[in-house]
């Protein structure tokens, strides 16, 4: 063998010289083998020649026997004492000259690993390869995203520069176009008025006044700010928003198509009476469906056959404002309607009663509603009469015709994690002055988010969020104190068993009649907050409170967790408040709510300061105002308008704001104190983007608007 650890035994026999030891060996039996009693030993396994008469020679004794013959070669035994002793236990085992026994032990060497080490070491060896190409394709995928966001940063840089690129032509093309309107149109200015050219025209003394009588001239408006006629935009075959008028410029928009990626959307449309545009009559209606039209084509929703159709699966928050006057000897409802895909099972959303008067005037409309939604359902609005005694031309039917969008929808996408919940307020039999709403939920999306109270008096959360609700009550008054005094409903927020007033509206009561409350805000919950809600009511004034499944007393909220949400809310300030004969004042405001990083209202040192409320990251806004005062106007307006570049929050040169809502109402009613308007909207907001609201008073004045309560504003922004 050639391994080096062999262990080798050798056995000289005396009588073996040479290699012809086993020729020699005698097969014959001895003596002392035939008196052996038994075979003993491994002699027995051998062949009977095997044996030997003399047991083999072991020990130093045998060098000596070895010297006596000369021509003996004597060896020396290297064998192991255990050896030789195993040996001499076999008396039977004698060998003839020249036979040996060789034993021999393999040892494994000590640098050898076991099977089962080595098993272990290949698969630890290869899990680290694993793990190393592992972290090598983690590498490579963020090198990727690295490369994907440095592309898509360059190309909006190139976007950039190319719309700055574009913006300096059209400035360029302007300058070199420009016409001398005062040398080509004749008796252009009054004789006492001088003409100057401008890039439109303008003639010294001229008020809003003459503006508004038209004499900047057809395809002309002014321009309040640089008191100037300016020639009419042209939207270069986009949709237009608003058409030029002798004091607003013709607004346009592009297409907008709905990103599947996106957070938050919201879309804006018209509302008008199947029929002429203006007045209509209506002889004995039982309902009424308004027509929608939408103001751009986007890939949200579309309007077919004057309802809403909806493209995406998502939660969608809905807004209309409108103003309308009927002769009707009872009340009106407006009515926020959804059908399934299918047309069947619809169910109405939200509902609000407008109270018949006995001198017509404007009475504005706020209606919200909450719904979750998929591609093909359809929402619509509707106007029904209690009663068919609407049946005299001079009882008609009058939709004021706002021109700014009357409708708008904020839809979120289900990746927000938002929650939508519709709540049924009880009813009540009985009649109540101060009173708090128990309420049994109708839908929700999520129950373990937003829920009811252990009473049903409260909506409480269980985790972080933002939220905009909306509640409406609907009832029936009687004593002249509710005219007099009004209703107050109140939102009041409950953490760790306190409880603080959110929100405060004034609606002007009524005398025998039916009408309804609305309610709508925005705030910051925690983890086991809770929403209540309380209607105060006159001493000597009666009320019902009324509830059914057609949406009059119904709480509608959506939640958003607060990662991608926050709020602001801010009241109408102390000081600077429009008064008199009151022409597109603007509002001012006080903040309340925390400063948020998302949007605020411009403090000291700015130019428009607190009246700009400036938002600083693109995403969906929800803007809520509510207003009480005193006023002696025909008609009351409150306008939402946004400043700034619709694409990059930037705002250039020249550029008019642009109205986003509306809300008029007419005359007081008789013998109230106060009087209330309310404004909801919904609309994209970028970097940079500021929005204000003006009130204008037509043929009157304003006397005094409530500081205290009932007055300011909420908003909800969420990320696009």
């Amino acid at each position: 063998r050639t391994n080096p650890r062999t262990i080798t035994a050798e056995v000289f026999h005396p009588g073996c010289i040479g290699g012809s030891c086993s020729a020699t060996v005698s097969h014959r039996p001895t003596n002392d083998d035939s008196a052996s009693p038994e075979c003993k030993g491994t002699g027995c396994r051998l062949s009977p020649g095997v044996s030997q008469q003399q047991q083999p020679c072991v020990g130093e004794s045998c060098r000596a026997q070895a010297g006596d013959n000369g021509r003996r070669k004597s060896s020396p035994v290297r064998v192991m004492d255990r050896a030789a002793q195993f040996l001499g236990e076999l008396p039977d085992f004698g060998l003839d000259r020249g036979a040996w026994i060789q034993l021999a032990c393999d040892v494994k060497p000590s640098n050898e690993v076991p099977s089962e080490d080595s098993l272990v070491l290949q698969l630890q060896l290869s899990k680290s390869q694993d793990r190393f190409v592992e972290a090598l394709k983690g590498q490579q995928n963020e090198v990727k995203e690295l490369q994907r966001l440095l592309s898509e940063q360059q190309g909006a840089l190139v976007n950039q520069q190319r719309e700055i690129l574009q913006q300096q032509r059209r400035m360029y093309e302007q300058m070199e176009q420009d016409r001398d309107e005062c040398l080509e149109i004749s008796h252009l200015c009054r004789d006492k008025q001088k003409c100057t050219n401008t890039p439109g025209f303008k003639c010294q003394g001229m008020t809003a006044r003459d503006a508004n009588a038209g004499m900047c001239g057809h395809g002309y408006f002014y321009s309040s700010q640089m008191d100037e006629c300016q020639a009419c935009s042209e939207c270069d075959g986009e949709p237009v928003v608003s058409p030029c008028t002798f004091l607003t410029d013709t607004v346009c928009t592009g297409p907008a198509v709905a990103d599947a990626s996106a957070l938050s959307l919201s879309w804006s449309g018209d509302m008008s009476l199947q029929g002429p545009k203006g007045q209509i009559l209506v002889q004995a209606f039982p309902s009424v469906q308004l027509h929608i039209q939408e103001r751009a084509v986007a890939g949200l929703v579309s309007a077919e056959d004057g309802q809403l159709v909806l493209r995406q699966h998502g939660l969608v928050w809905l807004d209309a404002v409108l103003s309308l006057s009927h002769g009707c000897r009872s009340f009106i409802q407006v009515c926020l309607r959804i059908n399934h895909t299918d047309g069947s099972e619809g169910r109405d959303l939200s509902g609000i009663r407008v109270e018949h008067r006995e001198r017509r005037s404007l009475q504005s409309v706020s209606i919200s509603g909450v719904a979750e939604v998929g591609p093909g359902h359809i929402m619509s609005l509707f106007l029904r009469s209690a009663s068919h005694h609407c049946n005299q031309s001079s009882e008609g039917l009058q939709l004021y015709d706002s021109s700014a969008a009357m409708l708008s929808i904020f839809w979120l996408s289900h990746d927000t994690g938002a929650v939508a919940m519709t709540a049924q307020a009880m009813v009540s039999a009985h009649y109540h002055t101060n009173y708090r709403p128990a309420f049994r939920v109708a839908s929700t999306s999520d129950p373990y988010v937003v829920g009811l109270t252990h009473d049903g008096r409260g909506i409480r959360f269980a985790e972080s969020g933002t939220v905009r609700f909306v509640f409406q009550q609907a009832l029936y008054s009687m004593g002249q104190a509710c005219v007099s005094d009004g209703f107050q409903l109140v939102a009041y927020l409950n953490k760790n068993g306190t409880s603080l007033e959110m929100f405060r509206v004034f609606k002007p009561g009524v005398h025998y009649r039916d009408t309804s409350l609305s309610l709508s805000g925005a705030t910051t919950v925690g983890p086991g907050d809770a929403i209540g809600f309380e209607i105060l009511s006159p001493a000597q004034c009666n009320v019902r409170f009324f509830g059914d499944e057609t949406g009059i007393s119904l709480l509608s909220l959506f939640w958003v967790p607060a990662a991608i949400s926050s709020s602001l809310t801010a009241s109408v300030a102390n000081t600077g408040l429009p008064s008199g004969a009151v022409r597109n004042k603007p509002l001012f405001f006080h903040q309340t709510s925390p400063q948020v990083p998302q949007m605020g209202l411009l403090g000291k040192g700015s130019p428009n300061q607190r009246k700009d409320f400036v938002f600083r990251e693109s995403g969906t806004v929800s803007v809520a105002l509510d207003l009480k005062l005193i006023h002696s106007c025909n008609l009351i307006k409150v306008t939402l308008l946004r400043r700034g570049d619709p694409e990059g929050g930037r705002e250039a040169e020249g550029l008019r704001p642009v109205p986003v809502a509306q809300q008029v109402a007419g005359q007081m009613l008789e013998g109230s104190q106060w009087a209330s308007l309310s404004l909801r909207a919904s609309f994209q907001v970028y970097n940079g983007t500021a929005v204000f609201f003006i009130l204008d008073c037509v043929r009157g004045r304003v006397n005094q608007i409530s500081q205290q309560t009932g007055s300011g504003v909420s908003a909800l922004w969420v990320a696009a």
